[in-house]
């Protein structure tokens, strides 16, 4: 599938199958996270796939739906599809300065929270190329990410930043409207509406 034809035709899957993902299959979307750009190239994106369904209870128990006593789509999903992918961060590493002293310092205005972005980065690869194998995501970002670390057994330097359960979709929906390119694309300062006509001076 074309890179443009996935953006525009991906959606957020959020019935799943309960078939299985073959390993060929899977280990293509995995080199798809794999590769995706990260600052200074730390890779500081570290991937739980969560496959084991009495984990993937406990998983589905930190959505916030779950403690309010709710049970939502996310948690259906997460329940029901064959992996949950929770994405997770090294702290301390994405938006740092290296010396040679070892001693790391922001080295943005964005704080230490730069591995959210790099997170990002991934994820997006994952969903795009999900979809480009058959694949469904959902973005789940309403849960108690310090419950899910303990669930999952993280270090103290590894954070939650998002989850998306993973599998075959069991619905097809249909695309949700954007806004117009004039709405969220400016030229040289902001709110200044972009040129799209060829600039060539005849």
């Amino acid at each position: 599938m074309d890179v443009l034809e996935a953006i525009r035709s991906r959606r957020s899957i959020r019935r799943f199958k309960t078939q299985g993902i073959d390993p060929a299959t899977l280990e293509k979307l995995l080199e798809a996270i794999r590769w995706a750009p990260s600052w200074a190239n730390l890779q500081c994106w570290r991937f739980v796939l969560v496959r084991d369904p009495d984990l993937r209870l406990k998983v589905a128990e930190c959505l916030r739906a779950a403690r309010e006593g709710r049970r939502n789509y996310a948690y259906t999903a997460v329940c029901t599809a064959p992996i949950t992918v929770v994405a997770c961060a090294q702290r301390g590493l994405s938006g740092f300065y290296r010396p040679a002293d070892g001693i790391r310092s922001p080295a943005t205005d964005k704080g230490e929270y730069w591995y959210m972005y790099d997170v990002g980065l991934a994820m997006q690869n994952l969903t795009l190329a999900a979809h480009g194998l058959g694949l469904g995501t959902v973005h789940l970002g309403l849960f108690d990410a310090g419950e899910v670390a303990k669930v999952l057994s993280l270090p103290p330097e590894a954070v939650v930043v998002a989850m998306t359960p993973l599998g075959y979709p069991d619905e097809n929906p249909a695309g949700p409207p954007r806004k117009e390119l004039r709405e969220i694309i400016y030229e040289n300062v902001y709110g200044q509406p972009v040129r799209l006509e060829d600039d060539a001076v005849s």
